[in-house]
């Protein structure tokens, strides 16, 4: 495994990005966005480096660097240096996908990245194979800037039901956060972004659910339609579940389930 510093040219500016490789050809590329004040080293050394495992048997990891510490994503209420710059990270996005040309292409999102995958979802159909959005749940659509509808794709949520920051029952940030994150406007609970995405994906089943300690799948499937899984992280906050713990600002890290292996085995389907 070979860690390295890359950079790209996208939308006229110079953006950079930790991309991990295995031995190989690159079959597979892992995107992985950061959460608001992150970097993409930063964001890897807050999950332990866990997302480094994903870089195996053909797939890469880039971990991209958001600008000034935010992607743009498609809340109508952000405020954030890359909204109000209007920074173009789709096309930052694209650049790296074209710089790799994989076969495959998944994302990671965590909090504010997860946002960003939504947007990606709804406004480049296709072009991921797999998502996982962390922390992050479903703009209602009065705040939401994309018409269009997603493009029907295995996607994993995981939430805690003590996330400070992104309440798992909807509705807005506390002031405080809003005020932190320079964002406004109403969310989806976590339960009914994985109804809204399950719905956009065709399934017309109910889901079902299973759990191990304080970690519980709902798992709405359904044959010839791409499964949508939320995990419930009960008791746990606005942080990653695996091996390392967050800060104790962000709330209680769940151990019961590992992240990156429950990303692996959506990724590999």
């Amino acid at each position: 495994m070979t860690v390295t510093r890359a950079q790209v040219d996208a939308a006229g500016r110079t953006r950079t990005y930790t991309l991990v490789t295995p031995a190989g050809p690159i079959t597979d590329l892992v995107l992985v966005f950061h959460g608001s004040k992150q970097t993409a080293e930063k964001h890897r050394a807050f999950t332990g480096r866990a997302f480094d495992a994903l870089a195996a048997g053909g797939a890469a990891v880039a971990y991209l660097d958001g600008h000034k510490g935010n992607w743009n994503d498609a809340r109508r209420g952000s405020r954030f240096p890359a909204r109000v710059e209007d920074v173009d990270d789709v096309a930052f996005t694209e650049a790296v996908i074209a710089r790799h040309a994989p076969d495959r292409v998944h994302a990671i999102g965590y909090s504010n990245g997860g946002q960003f995958v939504f947007r990606l979802l709804h406004e480049r159909p296709g072009l991921l194979t797999a998502a996982v959005a962390i922390g992050a749940t479903m703009p209602t659509s009065d705040n939401f800037t994309v018409p269009t509808p997603p493009a029907p794709t295995p996607l994993l949520l995981v939430n805690g039901t003590r996330d400070r920051i992104v309440p798992y029952n909807g509705g807005e940030l506390k002031p405080w956060a809003r005020a932190l994150f320079k964002v406004d406007g109403d969310n989806l609970s976590a339960p009914a972004t994985a109804a809204y995405f399950a719905r956009h994906n065709g399934i017309t089943t109910a889901p079902t659910s299973t759990r191990t300690g304080n970690a519980e799948r709902t798992v709405h499937t359904q044959p010839g339609k791409p499964p949508v899984t939320l995990l419930t992280a009960h008791g746990a906050g606005h942080t990653i579940p695996g091996p390392k713990k967050a800060p104790f600002v962000l709330g209680s890290t769940n151990r019961d389930v590992t992240t990156a292996d429950l990303a692996r085995a959506l990724f590999a389907r």
